[in-house]
């Protein structure tokens, strides 16, 4: 992550011009954090079909038109990122659910992502569609767990800089993380079996 004195705020800044239309904000912008953005989609399509149907590139540039079309008020760059990394997740399920509608079509692929950046791949190829459903019911049982996955999976944050997004502190979050993998890999594994 971004750790440079005053880039928060040129992040920040620069985003805000470019939502009041200011063009070469966007050119300033985009450099700034193309790379990281790359890296975080990268991260998330390691181990890809090769016939994969959305490239990280595809996914940098929607998660970047998402954000400048977003009315989210941003702390920094770091929550820049944390925002990016639920622009991302929501890109690869909608483009997962599209896949999954052509089914009736015979051209059904599934999409998976590979959890290995951030989990040593414990739970291997995940497909997209069971782990945004396993997301949302864990979000419904306990919402910090579910902002601390998505930020790990999605964002590619370390334990320690979701604790500083999160609020909490590094301990917190190492136990909220061991307990989020605990319920998700029970709760995957049962979609494997079923």
């Amino acid at each position: 992550m971004t750790g440079e004195p005053g880039r928060p705020d040129t992040v920040v800044q620069l985003l805000d011009r470019v939502r009041r239309g200011d063009a070469s904000a966007s050119s300033e912008l985009l450099p700034l954090i193309y790379e990281e953005l790359r890296g975080l989609a990268q991260s998330i399509f390691r181990a890809q079909n090769p016939g994969h149907t959305l490239q990280p590139t595809v996914l940098v540039h929607d998660a970047f038109v998402r954000l400048v079309q977003s009315d989210v008020q941003l702390e920094g760059s770091r929550h820049f990122y944390a925002v990016a990394a639920k622009a991302m997740r929501q890109i690869l399920t909608d483009h997962a659910r599209a896949r999954h509608a052509q089914k009736r079509g015979g051209e059904w692929a599934r999409v998976t992502i590979s959890d290995r950046a951030v989990s040593g791949g414990e739970f291997g190829d995940v497909d997209v569609l069971d782990l945004e459903e396993a997301m949302e019911d864990l979000a419904r049982l306990n919402p910090r767990h579910a902002q601390l996955v998505e930020l790990r999976f999605y964002g590619g944050l370390t334990i320690e800089e979701a604790a500083e997004e999160l609020g909490v502190s590094r301990q917190t979050a190492v136990n909220d993380w061991t307990m989020a993998r605990a319920w998700l890999r029970r709760e995957l594994s049962r979609g494997r079996e079923g």
